[in-house]
């Protein structure tokens, strides 16, 4: 990362007021207090509960200095975190950043760093409340971000019933097939710019979230960060229940034709890929038939059903019937897909 280093901060204190100059940070409305004290004060604002959730985006696991740009560093971060308030189907309010940098950091790369980050927070509604920063040898950011929803309003993993129809937004595999590109080095010609998009700067589907909470449509939720076979085995367990999807239904990522000769299996990328930030939430039958087909300008596809079997099944266009296995990301895995970048 030293290639975009300009000069090196002479403190911590020159660090945190770049930090204050670029994010949105202003203390007011229910942010009484924020950066530049020992900790922040916020007023809650009546009738509503918080939701809090935290993320850790780290160097080398995350995100690749050599492939990923600071302004893409930056948004990810923080939309990757904002993505559990979606699930949640919270309205994000505040976010606390912590980061620990090497020298080669603070210089160039944290402006454009900060850069994306304040583009994320903007589009998110987010104002910065606090947060620490320290030396480190890589770096490491970490995020808390704090939304609002109506009491009784939060969407579970575990409020899945037998029967309730599985339903996932958008389309499965984009960011998965965006990773795989940069991976093999391939020339990134102009045409597949939009195949990289998703996979740089994922938009957590906060207004559907909250429309299905609002709404009481969604009786269970989760976002697809870590794969769709993966997020639905977490959705299943909270529930206790299993699950059957059609692979058919499943809405996967379109090849271009120059891309199918490199042997990428749609289906597989939608089930394992992971970092959509889409939405896997299920629905009563009774509201399935109401359920519209856009909401908030995203598309909702069916792909399933809950069981009381405990087991996940796949079943293929022929009618198999298989188990369906967690295959997504875990950082604890000892093969297979053991880094995210």
């Amino acid at each position: 990362m030293g290639s975009w280093t300009t000069v090196l901060m002479a403190s911590e204190g020159q660090l945190i007021e770049r930090v204050a100059r670029n994010l949105p940070s202003q203390a007011g409305a229910g942010l009484r207090v924020g950066i530049g004290d020992d900790a922040a004060v916020i007023r809650p604002r009546a009738g509503l509960e918080w939701v809090f959730t935290t993320d850790a985006f780290l160097e080398n696991v995350h995100f690749l200095p050599r492939m990923h740009a600071p302004e893409g560093v930056g948004y990810k971060a923080l939309a990757r975190a904002t993505s559990d308030l979606a699930a949640m189907g919270a309205r994000p309010r505040y976010f606390l950043l912590s980061l620990a940098l090497p020298p080669s950091c603070t210089g160039k790369w944290f402006d454009r760093f900060l850069k994306g980050m304040s583009r994320a927070a903007r589009s998110f509604g987010l104002v910065l409340a606090g947060g620490d920063t320290t030396r480190n040898p890589e770096a490491a950011i970490n995020l808390t971000v704090i939304g609002e929803v109506v009491p009784g309003r939060a969407v579970l993993r575990s409020g899945a019933r037998p029967g309730d129809i599985i339903c996932v937004s958008g389309t499965l595999g984009e960011a998965e097939l965006g990773l795989r590109l940069l991976q093999r080095g391939l020339p990134v010609r102009r045409k597949w710019q939009g195949l990289l998009h998703k996979h740089f700067y994922p938009e957590p589907r906060l207004a559907l979230g909250a429309w299905l909470a609002r709404n009481r449509r969604a009786t269970a939720m989760i976002d697809t960060s870590d794969g769709l076979s993966t997020d639905l085995g977490h959705l299943c367990a909270a529930s206790g229940l299993g699950a059957k999807v059609w692979a058919a239904k499943i809405p996967k990522v379109a090849l271009p034709s120059d891309l199918q000769k490199l042997g990428l299996d749609p289906l597989q990328l939608a089930l394992d890929g992971g970092e959509d930030y889409e939405l896997l939430f299920t629905v009563s039958r009774r509201q399935a038939r109401h359920l519209p087909r856009v909401v908030r300008g995203v598309p909702i596809t069916v792909i399933g059903e809950v069981t009381r079997n405990k087991r996940i099944l796949l079943i293929d266009d022929a009618g198999r019937t298989k188990t369906l296995r967690a295959q997504g990301w875990d950082p604890f895995r000892k093969r297979g897909n053991s880094k995210r970048a």
